[in-house]
């Protein structure tokens, strides 16, 4: 190339093309945004689970942290809340606080309308068992009710503490179940029932009971009436006549308890821990030990209730009879097991 010289412009192409297209934006597919939205539920479902065993392992932590590790001067506390269906799980923390020599005396914290008849039975028959066998002192403390079922459970104690205000006694039983008769027939559903033995569908739901039915479940409610009299009087130490004016089904006060003699001294629950520390010789500060957490679901923990047991009371058993039912006539499959729902009977305070 010469100095000076004008730079060479290239010739135009032959052929001129036009430039392509923007490719089109790609729509997302109805898959892809549901996997999107499931994973940021399962995401947050998790954070949400890790908070709460977080928050639950900090409860347990700090229940630890209370129970000083002295040996032979420990008072097992055991919790007796909500409404009772199931034994097993109190009836286990009797017998391990029983087998326990480092416990040298056990508190029932009480706060209970009570629950099955059988339940309250077990559960009583448990407290005479360890006081008896392994000459462990048992102690009731009532915080706020302590009803029915959960006062015949109080009743085994050696002694009976509660607050002034706390609600005590009702002493009695009660029937439930739900008839659910008309709603089957609004919705055109029909029961229909083989049986040999004139009292073989007493108590059916789907109809009012007979007189002779009555008569018959009428029967069975005096029988555990007087379980129920005769127990509390042996836990209490007097005559069945000393508890039978009180077992009206009425409830009082701590206050008023005390004076009917139905419980022996009123206080909260620290009374209740220093008065039997010193029963049992321990000084200084009492040591607390509780029954290791139990664990529980997620939905529990969010909701502190056990929802497997509050499932199978008569209130909840009439949801779920109504929400089946009218499913079932909005052409939803019935189940079967919803509407089985037999005769119940409770200790319980309402």
């Amino acid at each position: 190339m010469y100095p000076n010289q004008p730079p060479v412009t290239p010739p135009p192409p032959l052929y001129a093309y036009p430039p392509p297209p923007p490719e089109p934006r790609r729509r997302r597919s109805g898959a892809f945004w549901a996997m999107v939205i499931g994973g940021s539920l399962l995401a947050a479902i998790t954070v949400l689970g890790l908070l709460t065993w977080i928050a639950v392992k900090a409860v347990d932590s700090d229940s630890s942290t209370t129970t000083a590790l002295t040996s032979g001067k420990q008072i097992g506390v055991i919790e007796v809340s909500g409404v009772l269906l199931n034994a097993e799980q109190l009836e286990t923390q009797l017998r391990k606080f029983g087998d326990d020599d480092d416990v040298k005396a056990i508190i029932l914290h009480i706060n209970s309308p009570g629950g099955g008849a059988a339940v309250s039975q077990e559960l009583y028959n448990e407290v005479l068992r360890v006081r008896s066998e392994k000459h462990k002192k048992i102690v009731a403390s009532i915080e706020t009710v302590g009803a029915s079922g959960a006062y015949y459970i109080a009743s085994a104690c050696d002694k009976i503490y509660a607050n002034d205000a706390s609600v005590v006694g009702s002493i009695g039983v009660i029937m439930e179940w739900t008839n659910y008769g008309d709603l089957l027939r609004w919705a055109k559903l029909k029961p229909v029932v083989l049986h040999a033995g004139d009292l073989k569908d007493a108590g059916d739901p789907t109809r009012d009971l007979t007189p002779r039915e009555q008569e018959y479940f009428q029967g069975l409610i005096n029988n555990m009436y007087g379980q129920f009299i005769h127990d509390v009087a042996h836990g209490r130490n007097v005559p069945d006549d000393r508890i039978k004016p009180l077992a009206t089904g009425q409830v009082w006060t701590g206050q008023q308890a005390k004076g009917l003699g139905l419980i022996d001294q009123e206080g909260g629950f620290r009374v209740a821990l220093v008065d039997t520390a010193r029963s049992v010789g321990i000084t200084g500060e009492p040591s607390i030990k509780r029954p290791p957490k139990k664990k529980v679901g997620l939905l529990t923990a969010l909701n502190g209730t056990d929802t497997d047991d509050l499932s199978r009371t008569p209130d909840a058993s009439l949801l779920r009879i109504l929400s089946a039912v009218s499913a079932s006539a909005a052409g939803a499959p019935l189940n079967a097991d919803t509407l089985n729902q037999s005769p119940g009977f409770y200790f319980l305070w309402k």
